[in-house]
């Protein structure tokens, strides 16, 4: 199983993450070629290097920006994202990890996350820090992401509502549930950026499972501290071909919300780091209609969903389960067909046969673009796909 592995020892940012996916092999190229797809205001150019930190050799990534405009709303942002065109794996990392961020602000700030603007993570270097990561992760294709604990430094941080013990109250709301480690350096070492990112695409941290390293990637930091200011990312593979997940089920019993509220929360779970979320039509006592809402996620995320659920829904209690998840080795690619390009995902079955099933966002872009109903450019799609893979 495919999978990246981050060592944030000394922290992360935004500049360093994609620096460290770039050191690891991610074409620079191909970043600028997906990053040109966003259409917003400002000149920006990537001037990327080697570096050192104390005999550590990597490479180094500096954003230059002619326009330092820094007080986006999330929304401007969200909507400049989904209408660039990146593909699907690129664009929903990109969403989350604003999202992440987004609902730290609103939290903090006591605001509607419509209504929150960003401040530093709203200049063009940040959107181009955070939309270019996520396009690499996509670019990795990996099945995997595990991370250490972060460290987060410590002393004081200027922001932009003034001078803040460390860690920034975002970057610290951001990494609810994570495990985080403090003092280890002096200064602020991870950003609200770098949180958001990790929050958005890891699936464990502190893993425990074997590892088997095989390709590095360094990315320089700015600073200096008393330990090497770099951020470590390692591409390898773990054996399982099938994994069991530590995951929570959390469950609750709702009959006084209104049916339209359950599409925006489950979509609010799903960008909190929920696995899946769904709902499910039960009779409750004195035969009361309601609905069950069941969410599963990783351990870890367990909290920040709890207090979600208690925040944005009508309920007043819930239940939490320890479950085990068996998941099949899985792989996603990208197929070339005669009605465009569609991404699949294989899986491996214990009896070593295989199966495919069609990304569905890319069939329902496809029907739209060339005017057929989704159903028929299915059928289509899914005969061409499987003749390729004979």
């Amino acid at each position: 199983m495919k999978t990246l592995f981050y060592q944030p020892a000394a922290g992360i940012a935004g500049d360093m993450h994609l620096a460290a996916l770039l050191d690891l092999g991610v074409p620079l190229d191909y970043v600028e070629a997906q990053l040109s797809k966003l259409s917003l205001s400002g000149e920006y150019r990537l001037e990327v290097r080697p570096a050192s930190k104390m005999g550590i050799s990597g490479t180094s990534l500096t954003v230059h920006a002619k326009d330092q405009h820094d007080h986006r709303h999330y929304s401007t942002i969200r909507a400049a994202i989904e209408r660039a065109g990146l593909t699907t794996g690129a664009q929903r990392l990109a969403l989350a990890m604003f999202e992440q961020i987004a609902v730290a602000e609103a939290k903090i700030h006591g605001i509607d996350i419509e209504k929150v603007h960003f401040h530093e993570v709203g200049a063009i270097d940040s959107i181009v820090d955070i939309v270019g990561g996520a396009i690499a992760i996509d670019y990795l294709g990996v099945d995997y992401i595990i991370c250490n604990p972060v460290q987060l430094g410590s002393g004081t941080v200027r922001c932009a509502h003034g001078e803040f013990p460390v860690p920034a109250p975002a970057t610290q709301e951001i990494l609810s549930g994570v495990p985080c480690l403090y003092g280890g350096v002096t200064g602020e070492s991870t950003t609200p950026t770098g949180a958001a990112i990790l929050k958005a695409s890891v699936d464990a941290f502190a893993p425990q499972s074997v590892f088997m390293p095989e390709r590095f990637g360094y990315g320089i930091g700015r600073k200096d501290f008393e330990v090497p200011n770099v951020l470590r990312v390692v591409l390898g593979t773990t054996p399982d071909t099938q994994r069991v997940s530590g995951m929570v089920q959390i469950e609750a019993n709702i009959d006084d919300m209104s049916a339209e509220a359950f599409a925006p929360l489950l979509e609010r779970l799903l960008a909190q780091g929920a696995s899946d979320a769904w709902c499910t039509p039960i009779v409750m006592k004195k035969s009361r209609p309601a609905t069950q809402l069941g969410v599963l996620a990783h351990a870890d995320k367990r909290q920040a969903l709890i207090d979600l659920l208690l925040n944005e829904s009508t309920t007043i209690g819930l239940r939490v389960f320890d479950v085990a998840r068996h998941e099949l080795d899985r792989e996603v690619r990208s197929i070339e067909t005669s009605l465009g390009t569609v991404q699949i995902k294989v899986v491996q079955q214990p009896n070593g046969r295989s199966r495919f099933k069609l990304e569905h966002e890319d069939v329902a872009r496809i029907a739209n673009s060339i005017g057929r109903d989704y159903l028929s450019t299915h059928r289509a799609l899914e005969y061409e796909v499987q003749t390729k893979l004979v």
